[in-house]
């Protein structure tokens, strides 16, 4: 059974603006969300596998400094405008208390949570986060052997406590954090009249892979891109072969660019570019791949023969011109040699070496200066 994961999820300055005035949230005119929360917290559901916990101090909430009917209007509008597009919350926890008094259940002090640390070995633990815009919620992930994503801009704090994973006010930066830490995956499941297809790709992790697309030539190559790029790969096809191969080859092909545009995200921190030069025997191929935003293909190369097994020699320059198209990146492939398994399997095994070199998260950066890939 897989574990759960958990953001422990501060309220004020996190979802929604916290007001300048009194720091108390107290009419629907004060309810407004940060820019582009809702649309991150349902990714982070839905694609990452998140389970959200609120956590927030309201100090002296019941009082006459801050009645109760008051907090409890706009919190529940909240909690139904974002029920509404698909984000709920599995706990909600508010300690009322104000600073002075030092209730065990006051952020950053762990005893609203003290459920979760008891049964912290039956969750992913270390892929727990607190997320949150002061200090005290850094504190609390501290407190609570987690990682923090502070909500903070130019930030002063004397100290940076270790806890503190990111620093950010973008919730787009956020998400990407987030699924960074997760590995870069995808899932992707193509259905046609012609054909079947599921693959799936972490590009963060390798281990053996599983491969089954009815042409045993194929699966070989598909599996050197496996093993020669280090990563995880499982592709189930069910082909129409009574036509022949070229809708199984093809839709894997586009699958499988597929997954590689989900996986890599936004793109940050890769090198983005990648190229290797892969002598086999007698052949020779030279490939090189940028992850641009953008599909082109430049091929150079002659086969001799019609057939290598079961794969036609002329769905190799297919196959990868349907995975750019759907990969969204540029690829220039040049080969040459006597034997045509040699020359196709040295264009999958550099493709696949080029492709490790693109891939590798070398800093936190887009590998772009137009701000965009």
């Amino acid at each position: 059974m897989q574990k759960k994961k958990i953001l422990f999820i501060d309220r004020d300055g996190t979802i929604i603006v916290e007001p300048s005035d009194n720091f108390q949230v107290d009419s629907l005119e004060k309810l407004a969300f940060l820019p582009k929360v809702i649309y991150n917290l349902r990714r982070i559901i839905y694609e990452l596998d998140y389970q959200l916990v609120m956590v927030t101090n309201q100090d002296g909430m019941g009082t006459d400094a801050f009645p109760a009917e008051k907090f409890w209007q706009v919190h529940n509008k909240m909690l139904q405008i974002l029920e509404n597009e698909g984000i709920t919350f599995t706990d909600i926890c508010i300690d009322t208390s104000f600073e002075h008094q030092n209730s065990p259940t006051r952020k950053p002090n762990v005893g609203m949570l003290t459920n979760y640390l008891q049964q912290k070995d039956e969750l992913e633990w270390k892929k727990c986060f607190v997320i949150g815009d002061r200090l005290t919620d850094m504190q609390l992930a501290e407190n609570l052997g987690l990682r923090g994503i502070w909500i903070a801009a130019n930030t002063k704090a004397p100290v940076l406590l270790p806890a503190i994973a990111k620093i950010t006010t973008d919730w787009d930066e956020i998400y990407t954090f987030l699924k960074y830490q997760q590995g870069r995956v995808a899932q992707i499941h193509r259905k046609t009249l012609e054909t079947e297809v599921f693959v799936a790709l972490n590009l963060d992790k390798y281990e053996p892979q599983k491969i089954n697309t009815g042409i045993g030539f194929f699966d070989h190559m598909l599996a050197q891109i496996a093993k020669h790029a280090q990563i995880s790969l499982q592709v189930e096809v069910e082909g129409d072969f009574i036509i022949d191969e070229h809708h199984t080859i093809e839709d894997t092909a586009l699958t499988l660019g597929q997954a590689f545009a989900q996986a890599l995200g936004s793109k940050h921190g890769i090198a983005r570019y990648g190229h290797f030069t892969l002598p086999m025997d007698e052949a020779q191929a030279q490939v090189a791949i940028d992850f641009s935003g953008r599909s082109f293909l430049v091929w150079k190369g002659t086969f001799h023969r019609e057939k290598v097994g079961y794969f036609p020699t002329e769905m190799v320059e297919h196959f990868f011109q349907s995975f750019v198209q759907n990969a969204l990146c540029s690829l220039h492939v040049n080969f040459y040699g006597k034997n045509d398994h040699h020359q196709i399997e040295a264009i999958f095994k550099a493709f696949a070496k080029a492709i490790r070199m693109a891939i590798q998260i070398i800093n936190n950066d887009l590998p772009s200066t137009k701000g965009a890939l």
